[in-house]
């Protein structure tokens, strides 16, 4: 375990708090009014200039160092629309939204750190960038941040990351050099036959049975047209049809997912979908439209970050994992910067906290806070050196 020094310690029943007021006032990316106000109100009281309205909800925090160039930490801001189960005392006062995806973990551990700084920001060789990011959960708020030029106007050299995560013990860090979370897009796919009778069945054409070729088709994507060494996944997560049970559908629609760890790959996916649906097209007589939306790069972690990160922490605090499917758009970050990102274990099975991120009873020890700015700290040092 990570040993927390008594500065931070210090600070547990204060960040414990910030983190039960944030947990109280969930709401959805670029709505995010009140978490607003709240973190430039504690920000401002650490004394700590505010730069506010930065891609609708975002805030930057920003301490000057002896260089211009800057270290940013970066924390995520939005909640789920999920209805909350944890029956705790300070559960969620928005019906219907809740931070489930620990995110009020998130800004509460760089908060905590941001105090921690204005009180040490003497020993700062360079100065510091703590960004509150908006709508991480859709439609991403990392870059339209960036596209606000905030890498030019801070000057910003690396940044930093985390997530808590319940699929590592409670205290361990979880991460990985090079791919570690997957590049993300969504499909919608209409497929228009021609409705009829379901008595007569030749004079229509069926597109119930044109997706189920289609569906069948796709599967065999991964398992015949990508290299089985490479991780990739094409998930049809919705499909609806029909009218009646003696109608020939006119219409089914599809929906799903794509995701890769490498860019070469999705790509070949794509083109793989868009070429089986022209020959079944042809096949069928029958149109299908195929609609992609590309969504988060893959999260790359910099060889030099993560190697910062063992000094920081220690082997022993170290979990190497392998590349998961989920996807972040802290990625977007990484393409102009070098920038690391990791996990932080929640799961604590004595204090029942089991449940996976976007449950309705996911929950972790509060302590775990102040592990997050402990790390940050041990980060931030070894980076200076």
């Amino acid at each position: 375990m990570i040993h927390i020094e008594e500065k931070i310690l210090s600070m547990k029943e204060e960040i414990i708090q910030i983190r039960r007021e944030l947990h109280k006032i969930p709401e959805i990316g670029f709505d995010e009014y009140k978490t607003s106000e709240f973190i430039i109100q504690k920000l401002e009281e650490y004394g700590v200039e505010v730069y506010k309205n930065i891609a609708k909800t975002g805030i930057i925090g920003f301490i000057k160092g002896k260089s211009e160039r800057s270290i940013a930490f970066r924390a995520d801001m939005d909640a789920l629309t999920i209805q909350e189960e944890t029956n705790v005392s300070y559960q969620s006062q928005n019906k219907g939204m809740m931070h489930a995806c620990g995110h009020d973990a998130h800004m509460s551990i760089l908060l905590g750190f941001a105090k921690y700084i204005s009180i040490y920001k003497e020993e700062l060789p360079y100065s510091l960038v703590f960004v509150f990011q908006p709508a991480e959960e859709g439609p991403g708020g990392a870059l339209p941040m960036i596209k606000e030029r905030i890498i030019e106007k801070f000057h910003i050299q690396k940044i930093v990351g985390l997530h808590v995560y319940p699929q590592i013990e409670e205290g361990k860090i979880g991460c990985r050099v090079g791919p570690m979370m997957a590049q993300t897009g969504e499909f919608d796919i209409v497929i228009s036959g021609c409705g009829g009778h379901g008595a007569i069945p030749q004079k229509a054409i069926d597109s119930i049975v044109i997706a189920s070729n289609l569906i069948s088709s796709f599967q065999t994507i991964i398992s015949r047209n990508i290299n089985p060494i490479e991780g990739a996944v094409l998930t049809i997560g919705k499909m609806w049809a029909g009218e009646r049970r003696n109608i020939i559908a006119e219409k089914t629609y599809l929906e799903g997912t794509i995701r890769a760890f490498e860019e070469e790959v999705y790509e070949k996916i794509k083109k793989r979908m868009k070429e089986m649906s022209k020959g079944i097209e042809k096949m069928y007589n029958c149109s299908i439209e195929v609609i992609f939306r590309d969504m988060y790069p893959a999260v790359v972690n910099d060889k030099e970050m993560v190697r910062i990160l063992q000094k920081a922490v220690g082997d022993e605090n170290i979990e190497w994992i392998a590349p998961q499917m989920i996807a972040e758009d802290f990625s977007y970050y990484q393409k102009k910067v070098a920038g690391l990102f990791f996990f932080l274990g929640v799961n604590n099975k004595d204090q029942g906290h089991i449940y996976p991120l976007h449950h309705s009873k996911f929950s972790f020890n509060e302590e775990i806070l102040l592990i997050g700015i402990q790390i940050y700290k041990n980060l931030l040092q070894s980076i200076e050196a």
